[in-house]
């Protein structure tokens, strides 16, 4: 339920904010009424850190709002349309279309995890919206069960909130020197500092599978440094209700950003399972490996090449050198589920 506005304010004039029907670290979100075209929005009011300078408040207004219109340009039936950037008193606000439903976040907490197959076609249509956001620069890094809406009645998948998204070019809102997002969402090389890219939202992706059909993160923990452990070196645990999707799952949660599932085999094989109910194994690609590096060693013996270094060189990644893992930080996968507790995670 939303909570009604102060004497429904108009902001530039035109949008009627009424009804507050959500929060977040970047702001709040009105249901509101655009009065020049007479239809029913969504109204983000960006929420400006008070303890910036002037100068600071601006550039990061000025950021905001380039990130805004950047995103406005996506064009996807599984991306939030945003109509609208407004500024007002200063404080900029994004409007957006109203979606007649809660986010997945209220699906779990009301009525528990979905079934695997849900699980897959949400993951399809994210990995759409994904694949989009990507081609125009755009990462979201904020992927996560509350910013993603379900529309009630058509079952629809929509990506929301962009608030802290990165575009190519721009200089983001996070430049401020502060962690913004979601810690048991948060790949681990962003984690750590370094260059991330389109891969670390697949990582997101992954676990935001993991709570679809379980109902909590793999990675939440009791405090926050639990949490950082979690996601940079502990081993990973996927629920026993992603069975049915793991090697999707276990893909996408590759702690190597190189070596992790990309979007569109995630997409291949999450639509294979949603058509046949299983996910093909990939072990005849190996087998053709080894099958090609004996043919090579039995056609280079002669000429003093040594076969088991030939093997091994097949075995890797598409014929060459795997870049390793930081030795600290483990790579394996296990698939019973996580005892962890519910707490909430400040």
């Amino acid at each position: 339920m939303g909570t009604p506005g102060d004497n429904f304010r108009v902001v530039a004039g035109r949008y009627r904010l009424e009804v507050r029907i959500g929060r977040g670290g970047m702001g709040v979100v009105w249901r509101a009424t655009d009065l020049l075209l007479g239809r029913r929005v969504a109204v983000k009011e960006l929420v400006l850190d008070e303890t910036l300078s002037e100068g600071e408040a601006r550039r990061q207004r000025d950021r905001t709002l380039r990130e805004a219109r950047a995103v406005a340009q996506l064009r996807h039936p599984h991306i939030i349309v945003v109509h609208d950037v407004v500024e007002h008193d200063e404080r900029p606000y994004l409007v957006m279309e109203l979606i007649d439903g809660g986010s997945l976040a209220d699906r779990i907490a009301g009525h528990g995890p979905v079934v695997p197959a849900e699980a897959a076609r949400i993951g399809v249509d994210l990995l759409g919206a994904l694949r989009a956001a990507h081609a125009a620069g755009v990462l979201h890094r904020d992927i996560k069960p509350a910013n993603v809406l379900l529309e009630a009645g058509t079952g629809r998948v929509v990506l929301t909130d962009f608030g802290v998204a990165q575009v190519a070019g721009a200089t983001t809102l996070t430049e401020l020197d502060s962690f913004v997002g979601s810690p048991e969402y948060t790949a681990p090389e962003r984690m750590s500092g370094a260059r991330t890219g389109p891969a670390s939202d697949l990582w997101s992706l992954g676990a935001l599978l993991c709570t679809a059909v379980s109902g909590e993160s793999p990675f939440r923990r009791d405090s926050l440094s639990g949490i950082l452990h979690a996601v940079l070196a502990a081993e990973i645990r996927p629920p026993a209700q992603a069975a049915p999707i793991l090697p999707v799952v276990r893909g996408l949660l590759e702690r190597n950003p190189e070596r992790r599932l990309d979007g569109e085999r995630a997409e291949r094989m999450l639509r294979a399972f949603l058509e046949t109910g299983h996910i093909p194994t990939s072990g005849h690609r190996s087998l053709r490996g080894v099958l090609v590096a004996v043919l090579l060693v039995a056609a280079m013996a002669g000429a003093g090449v040594s076969g088991a270094a030939l093997i091994m060189h097949q075995e890797g990644d598409g014929g060459g050198t795997p870049s390793p893992s930081p030795p600290s930080v483990s790579g394996s996968v296990s698939t019973s589920a996580p005892a962890t507790p519910s707490a909430t995670v400040p």
